[in-house]
């Protein structure tokens, strides 16, 4: 078996035979145990004997041919804000403890059960979802894997979910995407990371950070995983991604806000990685996009994510503020200052900037950029708030805009080996998810020769 499996590769070695989800289970829950590795910052909660009593049933179901999808038997994490029947949702805080555990799976979760996914276990994240840098002050923080020994961020808020990929321990992730939790860690973190359009994927069953933004997408080793994750996500046949020729594409890289202040290894990746698309024949454009500076004004005092995380906060922080992380209590006391006025404000503002989005993109087929404008931060240099802010800013500064205007977003890998871990995201207006699959496939070898 290769070093680092897809769902493609893991699906022929169990329909042929040289694996089955039994082993495919013990191997994942062998390296959350392995006290040397990330297991214990990795994972809040990892269900053993419920995975092996799944896995078991899958591959009886194999035996006789009755297995719900080619997919029955893979190991897969879910993010701690989501609901699984009889475990608690804690969203990686010490505030939701004690609270019940949930009635049923989020609509999500089951839609990956009845394709025979085997759900692993619950993995931690920013606290509340609320920072793109991955840190969790209550659960611990999983080191990214790269240089390990320096302790680099894993990026978030989906942290867990990206190094539950990287160390083995699942072959496909369940996250969240609000202002680039599933891509800033897969770019972290050196895989795939996937923001749908919002409205494809049901959001019931998640503790929210904000109504508007939220979007639940999937991380993995590869586009084709991601495709098939989406699949099972949003309830549409799963069906293979055919590559779209590169030649001729036309690919817009966004002058406006996006290039601003690039990290020099980033900086690099990304123009080698642009290079390669044009020795292939793509066709790119390097274009304005006013839209993403008129974003600023839905973000005094914290925008959507600050109105609508105090509206669900409000009451749990007048019981129980002392245990929130102070650095995620203050982003949503922002939301405390908001105005029912100021709310309407940014929904009628928002929908202008998208629609004109919409026009200046349509002659593309993608927009293409940096997924962050940073390589992932040490953690010992953000225990200054001044320098956890400005890293927090930049980590979440480019994908946030695809969210902010109701777009679907990538993020590959684009560095090479040795390298800081750089991601180039492929984004485009809502509604588009297929094309991106297709562009992604054909562009991710490309952009890592």
């Amino acid at each position: 078996m290769p070093n680092h499996p897809t769902l493609a590769t893991l699906t022929a070695d169990l329909a042929a035979g040289r694996t089955t989800a039994r082993k495919l289970v013990d191997d994942c829950l062998a390296k959350i145990a392995d006290k040397a590795g990330e297991g214990a910052r990795v994972f809040i909660q990892a269900d053993a004997d419920g995975t092996i009593a799944a896995a078991d049933a899958m591959d009886k179901l194999r035996e006789v041919s009755a297995a719900p999808s080619p997919y029955a038997g893979i190991p897969v994490s879910i993010k701690d804000l989501f609901d699984v029947e009889g475990q608690v949702s804690r969203a990686g805080s010490l505030t939701l403890k004690d609270a019940p555990p949930a009635a049923k799976d989020a609509p999500v979760v089951a839609r990956l059960r009845r394709a025979g996914f085997v759900v692993i276990g619950r993995t931690n994240m920013t606290e509340f979802a609320y920072s793109g840098l991955g840190i969790n002050p209550h659960y611990g923080t999983p080191k990214n894997p790269w240089r390990r020994d320096i302790g680099y961020v894993p990026g978030g808020s989906s942290s867990g979910a990206a190094v539950s990929i990287t160390d083995g321990m699942a072959y496909g992730a369940l996250g969240t995407d609000t202002g680039g939790s599933c891509r800033i860690p897969a770019a972290y973190c050196g895989i795939v990371g996937y923001k749908p359009t919002a409205r494809r994927v049901p959001l019931d069953g998640g503790i929210p950070l904000s109504v508007t933004l939220d979007s639940y997408g999937p991380i993995a080793r590869s586009v084709g995983c991601c495709a098939v994750l989406d699949a099972v996500l949003t309830g549409e046949p799963i069906a293979q991604v055919v590559p779209r020729p590169v030649r001729g594409l036309r690919l817009a890289v966004p002058t406006t806000v996006m290039l601003d202040d690039l990290n020099p290894a980033v900086a690099r990746a990304f123009e080698r990685a642009l290079d390669r698309l044009a020795d292939a024949g793509a066709l790119i454009d390097h274009i304005a996009v006013p839209e993403f500076g008129e974003v600023a004004a839905l973000n005094v005092g914290g925008g959507f994510a600050a109105a609508e995380s105090w509206a669900w906060h409000r009451a749990l922080i007048a019981e129980k503020a002392e245990l929130y992380d102070p650095r995620v209590l203050s982003r949503i006391r922002r939301g405390e200052s908001l105005s029912a006025a100021d709310y309407v404000d940014l929904l009628t503002i928002r929908r202008p900037i998208i629609a004109g989005f919409e026009r200046r993109v349509a002659p593309y087929d993608a927009l293409i950029a940096p997924t962050v404008a940073i390589t992932p931060p040490v953690m010992a240099d953000l225990a200054d708030d001044a320098a956890y802010v400005k890293a927090n800013m930049l980590s979440l500064r480019n994908c946030s805009l695809i969210n902010i205007l109701d777009g679907c977003a990538i993020s590959l890998p684009c560095h090479r080996e040795g390298e800081p871990p750089v991601g180039l995201m492929l984004a485009a207006a809502g509604g588009s998810d297929r094309r991106i699959f297709e562009l992604a496939a054909a562009i991710e070898k490309i952009v890592r020769a």
